[in-house]
């Protein structure tokens, strides 16, 4: 294979590995895919991926059940520096106003990774939110959103966001979702990334 190839490999797999390992809480493994100074952006969490760990652990001891999905990916490298997109979704299950309901957020991984000593890591993981909906787990069930806090939280991952407020997370109000000037924000980020400029 060519450079260029070996190196959308190496970072394909870095991001399967995410996915797999952080639901799969392997957190050693977990860590080989971050560099030291890696961050994660969700809309429950914004930090470094040593408290992110720390997060989940702490949700999932209270019952947090978050699970992720991976679709296609693409790669853009620039010499030691790349961004990937994967198409991803989000699935979680949580009581919701009394009614066990999955909620489902389908978008983008937008990831900027680096190569430092030969080694490829992630730098910054920013979510892309582009739709979701939320379902009883029993279809019988009968689930009464309240609509003033549903509204409070942007198209893309409203759902989401509301599941998440009412089990007592504080969500961030203005990730990028499918379009408008957040997303617009990440795509000129990603692009002085590419050119050599510091996050």
């Amino acid at each position: 294979m060519t450079d260029l190839a070996t190196d959308r490999v190496a970072i394909r797999e870095l991001v399967e590995n995410w996915a797999l390992w952080r639901d799969a809480r392997l957190w050693d493994r977990f860590r080989t895919v971050w560099h030291a100074d890696g961050r994660m952006m969700a809309t429950w969490f914004q930090g470094g991926f040593e408290e992110f760990i720390k997060v989940n652990d702490e949700g999932w001891a209270r019952g947090v059940r978050i699970l992720h999905f991976l679709g296609g990916s693409s790669i853009e490298v620039s010499g030691n520096r790349a961004i990937a997109q994967t198409k991803m979704m989000i699935s979680q299950r949580a009581p919701v106003e009394g009614v066990l309901c999955d909620v489902v957020c389908t978008g983008r991984f937008y990831d900027f990774f680096e190569k430092r000593q030969g080694r490829w890591g992630l730098v910054l993981r920013q979510p892309i939110y582009e739709k979701d909906r939320l379902d009883p787990v029993d279809p019988a069930a009968k689930l009464v959103l309240e609509q003033d806090l549903l509204k409070r939280f942007p198209e893309g991952y409203r759902h989401l966001a509301y599941l998440q407020t009412r089990i007592g997370y504080k969500v961030k109000p203005d990730m990028p979702g499918i379009d408008g000037p957040e997303l617009e924000a990440l795509y000129a980020r990603g692009k002085a990334w590419l050119a050599g400029k510091p996050l």
